[in-house]
């Protein structure tokens, strides 16, 4: 009986187990699943703060209130409608095409009615801005170009969120801080004042958290240092 047993034991120990795993012949690579899609990732974060910046801007959600040739402007759409169509640096109708959607919103809003393309620039003041005087867009550069970096980030930022956006909603609310503390350009009209609302906050965030930031990428370009013996040392060994 004692031979019997033993010959059992061997041939339980000779078998493979079942939650080992099996291995195969030359040239087999074991490949390991990862779950797709799970968690919320850098890349998924920026991209939807990307579009959410994009729906505050093409809605034409107030950030600020600051005189323009157009009158008063409240988006970074209208400051750079207002140099676009004083300038004429693109046709007519991109102009329109970007201020459309923030005029069906506020034509809704209001009347309950679709705005007429054709009375667009009515709408917004457009049509006397090429005679308007160019001085009130001198005296707010940052606020001009931090509009116009907006606009393209947050259009750009659709299809590849960047910096942009964020670089320059930085400069519209500097343009603002540095007229609040410096009180230049002065404003005889308490009208025509500039003013901040609270949503400029929203778009901060949204342009700071559209920026990808890839951990390892960066610790893969960090050179490694690596320690060298000295010659003499070398030398001592062999020796």
């Amino acid at each position: 009986m004692a031979p019997q047993r033993r010959r059992e034991r061997a041939v339980g120990e000779a078998r493979p187990s079942s939650s080992a795993p099996t291995p195969a012949g030359p040239g087999w690579v074991e490949v390991q699943r990862r779950r797709v899609g799970g968690g919320w990732t850098s890349r998924r974060i920026s991209i939807y703060a990307s579009r959410v910046y994009f729906l505050l801007l093409m809605l034409q959600i107030p950030l600020f209130r600051v005189p323009c040739r157009a009158g008063t402007c409240t988006t970074p759409i209208q400051v750079t409608s207002s140099q676009l169509v004083s300038n004429e640096i693109f046709p007519p109708a991109v102009v329109k095409a970007m201020l459309y959607p923030g005029a069906i919103v506020s034509s809704l809003t209001k009347s309950k009615a679709f705005p007429s393309w054709s009375d667009l620039f009515d709408m917004y003041n457009l049509t006397e801005a090429k005679n308007a005087s160019a001085v009130v867009d001198l005296q707010r550069l940052e606020i001009l170009a931090g509009s116009y970096f907006c606009v393209a980030g947050g259009l750009l930022g659709i299809i590849n969120p960047g910096r942009m956006t964020l670089f320059g909603t930085l400069l519209v609310i500097w343009g603002l801080v540095k007229e609040a503390l410096f009180g230049k350009p002065v404003n005889s009209d308490p009208t025509e004042s500039t003013y901040v609302y609270p949503t400029i906050l929203i778009a901060l965030i949204c342009a700071f958290m559209s920026i990808t930031y890839n951990v390892k990428k960066t610790a893969a370009s960090s050179p490694v240092s690596l320690a060298k013996p000295l010659k003499s040392s070398a030398k001592s060994k062999l020796k």
